[in-house]
């Protein structure tokens, strides 16, 4: 639990990922040959091959909350960074990142004093303030518009699960670490890329992929597990303890039929539970791996996750294991997808 616990309660919101970075980097330059950044911050671990270039990709940002004013009497009113339900906020710890590390609430005034109107009231986090419990004078020369705030909240088990904030995507960097580790020799170059700026808009990967120029590339990150509260109850969804997801389309890709059929022997052939993330809302990386550069043969491989975007996001340590043996078997067996000419 210590690589995957440093990962989640480090602070790195979109946009300013430079402490998860600082997790990420020596365990790059233990299991690669060299290791490189670009202006953006995206980390790119190069293990050389004669092979095709394969890019793992796992983004190192959370959501997060951006600063804008302090207002006469000291709460923090703050905009969102990257995609936040403002009723995940209410009775929250979170930090801000000022002069120096803060830690704040999320309050609400006393549902007994609402009345009917403000009950029923949908939230946005503009609603919302930060009480750091100083006084405003203090608080303007601690925090000034453009600081950011991350949630706060450290990982622990839960029951059969793990349980914290940033398991999104921080997991899948754990998994893309662990699959390096794990992985025997393969045929292609490998290219494993920390990107940054995945939740407001896939950025990083953008550029990362545009750098690397893959042949074939894999985003690994979380996907909705729908077996929690209000989940539907059929239809195909990914659920907790199953193994790991094939994401096979979300509104930000449809994956490369030759891989998610490649990733499919191989979860076979070496009994790696597995199931199929199949929707039409969400994204991930994959989205900028496969049209950025000059294209690119691509795909993801997810953990499924419940309460996503939230302080207790939600993850089984047996999913865990078979993503990374997966992907680890991907990068074995990656000369049997036949780069495109």
């Amino acid at each position: 639990m210590d690589l995957l616990t440093a990962l989640c309660e480090a602070a790195g919101t979109s946009g300013r990922e430079e402490r998860v970075r600082a997790v990420v980097a020596p365990r790059l330059e233990e299991l690669c040959d060299r290791v490189e950044t670009d202006p953006l911050g995206n980390l790119m671990g190069i293990r050389e091959g004669g092979g095709p270039r394969l890019m793992l990709a796992a983004h190192m940002d959370e959501i997060g909350l951006m600063v804008t004013h302090i207002d006469d009497r000291g709460f923090v009113k703050v905009i969102p960074i990257g995609g936040w339900d403002a009723r995940t906020l209410v009775g929250q710890s979170v930090s801000i990142h000022g002069r120096e590390d803060l830690e704040g609430v999320v309050g609400l005034p006393p549902v007994h004093l609402l009345d009917q109107k403000d009950r029923a009231k949908a939230l946005e986090v503009t609603d919302l303030a930060i009480d750091l419990g100083l006084p405003a004078e203090r608080v303007r020369e601690l925090v000034r518009p453009g600081d950011v705030a991350t949630r706060v909240r450290a990982l622990r088990p839960l029951g059969d699960l793990v349980t914290g904030k940033s398991l999104d995507d921080r997991v899948g960097v754990f998994v893309m670490l662990e699959a390096l580790r794990a992985a025997g020799p393969s045929a292609a170059e490998v290219v494993a890329t920390a990107t940054v700026q995945e939740e407001v808009g896939l950025r990083g990967a953008r550029v990362a992929t545009a750098r690397v120029l893959p042949d074939i590339a894999l985003a690994i990150d979380t996907c909705p597990a729908n077996d929690g509260p209000g989940a539907p109850s059929g239809g195909a969804t990914t659920r907790l303890g199953q193994g790991t997801a094939i994401r096979v389309m979300d509104a930000s890709a449809i994956g490369a039929p030759a891989l998610v059929d490649l990733l499919t022997r191989i979860a076979v052939d070496a009994g790696i539970p597995h199931q199929f993330h199949v929707a039409n809302r969400g994204g991930t990386d994959t989205g900028s791996l496969q049209l950025s550069g000059r294209g690119a043969v691509a795909g993801c491989v997810s953990i499924p996750t419940r309460y996503v975007h939230s302080s207790v996001e939600a993850c089984h340590p047996d999913d865990i294991e078979a993503s990374i043996r997966l992907v680890a078997g991907l990068i074995e067996r990656i000369g049997e997808l036949a780069a495109p000419a």
